[in-house]
C-alpha cells in the first residue's frame, strides 16, 4: 500500500510538473544571423593576388568566416583579406551567433592578369605566332608591302604591330600585325 500511495504521489508531481508553465506560450525564435558582403561585387574583376571582402552582420557579436578563417568583426561591420587564384574563384562567407540560424553567402570574383604585348616588329611570322601564343594573345595578320613585294626573295615579317609593344592587355587579346616581305 505504501508503495502504491508513492506511485500515485509521484504521478501527481509529475502531471503538477508537466501543467507548470503550460499557460505560457513557447519563446519565440531569435531573427536568423542577418549577412551582407559590401565588397566586392558579384563577377568583380581583379588584377590582384588578394581581395578585400567587407560587409556588414547583425547581431554585431555574430562571427564571421571569410573561406574558413576568421574575419575581424567590430561594430556589426567585418573585413577579410583574401588571396586569389588566376581566373575565376568563388568566395564563401559564413556568419554564426548563439540560438541564431547561421547566413551564408558565396560570390565570384575572377583575378585578370594582364600580360605585355611582345616586341613583334622585325620578327618572322612563324616566330611572331609562338612569341604571342606564349602569352596567351592570339594574332590577326594582314598583308602589305607593294605589288613588287611578292618578288621580294626573304620570307614575311611583322612591320607593324597594334597594341604596341610593352601595353599591358588581358589573355586571349588579339595583337593585329601587317607582314610583308619587305617593310
Amino acid at each position: 500500500m505504501v508503495r502504491f500511495r508513492v506511485l500515485i504521489a509521484a504521478a501527481l508531481v509529475a502531471a503538477f510538473v508537466a501543467a507548470c508553465g503550460a499557460d505560457e506560450p513557447p519563446p519565440k525564435p531569435k531573427p536568423p544571423v542577418q549577412l551582407r558582403v559590401s565588397s566586392p561585387s558579384d563577377t568583380a574583376l581583379v588584377l590582384g593576388s588578394s581581395v578585400q571582402v567587407s560587409g556588414t552582420v547583425s547581431p554585431s557579436t555574430a562571427r564571421v568566416q571569410v573561406q574558413g578563417r576568421s574575419a575581424q568583426v567590430s561594430g556589426g561591420r567585418f573585413r577579410s583579406e583574401v588571396r586569389l587564384e588566376p581566373g575565376p574563384n568563388v568566395i564563401d562567407v559564413a556568419a554564426t551567433a548563439r540560438n541564431r540560424s547561421a547566413a551564408l553567402t558565396a560570390f565570384r570574383v575572377t583575378r585578370e592578369q594582364r600580360v605585355a604585348v611582345p616586341d613583334l616588329v622585325g620578327a618572322g611570322v612563324e616566330d611572331a605566332e609562338r612569341s604571342v601564343a606564349r602569352r596567351g594573345l592570339s594574332l590577326e595578320r594582314e598583308r602589305g608591302g607593294g605589288f613588287l613585294d611578292p618578288l621580294v626573295p626573304k620570307g614575311l615579317g611583322v612591320c607593324e604591330q597594334e597594341p604596341a609593344a610593352g601595353t599591358q592587355v588581358r589573355r586571349g587579346t588579339t595583337v593585329r600585325v601587317i607582314v610583308a616581305r619587305a617593310c
